[in-house]
């Protein structure tokens, strides 16, 4: 644990919710007046995202897993009542699961900001069906140079979190037959997934100028890859999730993370660069991630193996084991795979939800309660 030891860094989310009305269980264009509403009472937490169907929720810095799921439970709170107010219901999944009044079209309801703006002129129709809502989570992390060399570490278990944090079987009412339907979404474009391996803070800049050159990534200074130093925060910042329904979910994946950030600092500062995963693999990897989630096999993008993800997982918490035990966090990250085992990931029970007997809907209603922290099955 080295430096880390006697001092945890300090964790916050972000989370992107889709707006539903509770008779049609469809996604609604009302981002700007939720956010208007739920700002009265938390401030900046809340503001807007992407499409007017969604908003997104965010916590302050927490030193710990506590606070963390203090903070998580005070922002759901704010953000549900306001979309109530607005005659409408709260939903974390990482696609709509069902439509609106017509198909969920982005760009016919495109936040209000110059950047979304400028991602429409030049992503075109890529855009079309860009409504997804993600789980970001991060980690203080002042020194950028380190931040990336970190991220090196980082990039083999990306297609991990995305297989246990799966949450988007469905979009607009359909079966995808994916776990996570919004990780294939965000895989057609150039500037989202993995990051590139990168020996050093100049380099990984230098690879952001060369991609926003070619017009595939807005803004070097801004980088939409799954680990980034942030632009504007002194954190690390891993974003290859879907939002997770559960805030128990969500605080047990951030203190894997957190775990997982430290000890690959420890790594880098004992002279280990990272691994040199190379992207065709990493690829290979979160395809299968989104298109399984939890069960059968995963692509180990460690090893190029396939084996099962619940291994993969064990793997991964004896790896960060002594992070999480420094930090009280294991009992966090022990009982994160137990619930996994008896119940499965989002995605597994929005179909489990759906064949109940009410479809599709009968998904959002569960979706609904567990988002609102209204405890489901």
């Amino acid at each position: 644990m080295n430096d880390w030891e006697n001092h945890a860094p300090t964790v916050g989310v972000e989370e992107e919710y889709f707006l539903v009305h509770p008779a049609t269980r469809g996604v609604a264009p009302a981002g700007s007046r939720v956010v208007a509403r739920a700002s009265a009472v938390v401030g900046d937490l809340v503001s807007g995202e992407f499409t007017e169907y969604q908003i997104e929720g965010k916590t302050p810095a927490c030193p710990g897993t506590a606070e963390l799921r203090e903070e998580l439970r005070r922002v759901r709170a704010a953000a549900a009542e306001a979309a109530r107010a607005e005659g409408l219901r709260l939903c974390a999944s990482g696609t709509p699961v069902l439509g609106g009044d017509g198909p969920v079209s982005s760009l016919a309801g495109l936040g209000d900001h110059p950047r979304y703006r400028a991602g429409a002129e030049q992503y075109r129709a890529m855009l079309d069906d860009f409504a997804v809502s993600a789980f970001h989570v991060h980690v203080h992390l002042p020194d950028k140079e380190l931040a990336v060399l970190v991220g090196n570490h980082l990039r083999p278990w990306l297609p991990l979190l995305v297989a246990l944090s799966a949450n988007s079987p469905f979009h607009e009412g359909h079966d995808t037959g994916y776990a996570s339907w919004r990780s294939v979404i965000r895989g057609r474009f150039p500037c989202l997934g993995p990051p590139p391996y990168a020996a050093s803070l100049a380099e990984h800049e230098r690879l952001a100028t060369a991609m926003a050159e070619t017009e595939a990534m807005l803004e070097p200074g801004m980088p939409f890859w799954d680990v980034r130093p942030n632009p504007r925060l002194p954190t690390l910042e891993v974003r290859s999730m879907d939002v997770l329904m559960d805030v128990d979910d969500t605080v047990a994946m951030t203190a894997l993370i957190r775990a997982l950030v430290v000890t690959s600092a420890d790594l880098v500062r004992r002279g280990d660069p990272g691994p040199r995963t190379g992207g065709e693999l990493l690829r290979a990897a979160y395809w299968r991630a989104a298109r399984d989630g939890r069960t059968g096999g995963g692509v180990d993008a460690l090893t190029g193996r396939v084996r099962p993800v619940t291994e993969q997982a064990e793997s991964l918490v004896r790896h960060v084991r002594p992070a999480l035990e420094a930090y009280g966090d294991m009992g966090e990250a022990s009982a994160f795979l137990r619930r996994l085992a008896a119940r499965g990931t989002g995605a597994e029970r929005q179909r489990a939800w759906a064949r109940g007997g009410a479809g599709p809907a009968g998904a959002v209603d569960a979706l609904v309660r567990a988002t609102e922290c209204v405890s489901v099955p």
